[in-house]
């Protein structure tokens, strides 16, 4: 009885730890590049920006150099501060809305794109107000966009400013693991991504259609999933590279509160539904992402994993049956050896060794977070609040 009372304890872990496992180990490499797109494409760089006046001028320069052929349209989204006049003083197109009942970034980005269709242009960018993207690299994006008449999406990172705290440097890794590793996986298991928010290009046949008048916190996510149904497959190029400041220790609970409520409201609401359509149609993309939104967050998992093998290594000791807690306990050491080769291969910049080894403090810091899920989740959008250096 306690052997099969361990079995159900770890299962659901055995099945979660493995399939992570295998999502890590296909992303380990980077894909294969697309082939080049040919000729110019007309593209519209769109960022929302909501109180950006610290950065907004900086972004704007930074954009005209990186993609100098771009339409950069900008809209101050319930501001109070000199954002608007800012952004026009370094060369971008603005448009203002305030509608205090309607905040978020998804009534953002649908004003912008009411504005965009008196002149459509043939493929549009998204980029936060914060983000910086190599040069040539959103004309890629637009191509492939154009090209492939789906989304294509850049590998989005935070960075950290030289002293940040080791705590943000282990969640830049936790970013570099979802945005790029896992989403390699992804696509070469099914086919196709999710949408980070920031660095997706759409073609205009496509954007001018797609719901996003939406207070959704992770309206990235619940977008495509959304397109996933639809049978619309997002590109990951991993060639390109989206980066964003790192929000500090305060902040950045705030913002992780955010993406990991939403996406665990999410997941609970979208996951098994996607599993179910993936078998009717046999779709391996679906069952892709239907088994990924069945992970959780990686810290979380992390945690009960740890919890689940104390409670199957009582029970062995009880009942003399060690299996179930080898089963698991080998899982966990694969992730946390395929964990590392990820770190090792690419993120050795964005995490200090000194900093690796703070990785279970990192979990700890976040249990309030996962906690807070049930006792005072969090439900609406919110700005997180960026190191000013």
């Amino acid at each position: 009885m306690l052997g099969i009372l361990a079995w159900l304890i770890v299962t659901p872990f055995v099945v979660a730890l493995a399939y992570l496992a295998i999502e890590l180990a296909s992303g380990l490499a980077s894909l294969r590049a697309p082939s080049e797109a040919g000729g110019s494409v007309s593209f519209a760089i769109l960022i929302p920006a909501h109180d950006e006046a610290a950065g907004i001028s900086d972004t704007i320069v930074a954009l005209r150099e990186a993609a100098p052929t771009a339409r950069l349209l900008v809209v101050a989204d319930n501001c109070g501060d000199a954002t608007a006049a800012l952004a026009r003083a370094a060369g971008a197109e603005v448009i203002e809305r305030q509608d205090a009942e309607h905040r978020g970034k998804g009534f953002a980005l649908a004003f912008g794109r009411d504005h965009l269709a008196l002149d459509p242009p043939e493929a549009v960018l998204i980029l936060d107000a914060d983000c910086r993207i190599a040069k040539d690299g959103a004309e890629r994006l637009a191509a492939g966009a154009l090209e492939s008449g789906a989304p294509v999406q850049a590998a989005n990172l935070l960075v950290a400013p030289r002293g940040a705290s080791p705590l943000v440097s282990i969640s830049n890794f936790a970013m570099f693991i979802k945005n790029l590793v896992r989403a390699r996986g992804l696509m070469r298991i099914g086919g196709g991504a999710l949408l980070f928010g920031t660095g997706m290009a759409f073609p205009w046949a496509l954007f001018r259609h797609i719901p996003l008048a939406t207070a959704n916190m992770v309206e990235d996510l619940d977008l495509g999933i959304g397109l996933a149904r639809d049978g619309i497959r997002v590109r990951l190029d991993d060639a390109v590279l989206v980066t964003s400041p790192a929000a500090g220790l305060d902040a950045g609970r705030g913002q992780r509160s955010r993406w990991e409520h939403g996406f665990i409201q999410t997941a609970a609401r979208q996951a098994w539904p996607l599993v179910a359509k993936a078998v009717v149609h046999r779709s391996r993309h679906l069952a892709a992402l239907g088994a990924h939104l069945l992970i959780p967050p990686l810290a979380l998992l992390m945690a009960l994993a740890t919890l689940a093998l104390a409670f199957a290594a009582a029970l062995g000791l009880w009942s003399g049956n060690a299996m179930p807690v080898l089963v698991l306990g080998t899982l966990f050491l694969v992730v946390i050896l395929l964990l590392f080769a990820a770190w090792w291969r690419g993120a050795r910049a964005i995490l200090p060794f000194r900093d690796l080894v703070r990785a279970p403090l990192y979990i700890l810091w976040k249990i309030p977070i996962y906690l807070a899920f049930f006792r005072r989740r969090q439900t609406v959008w919110n700005r997180t609040e960026r190191d000013p250096r």
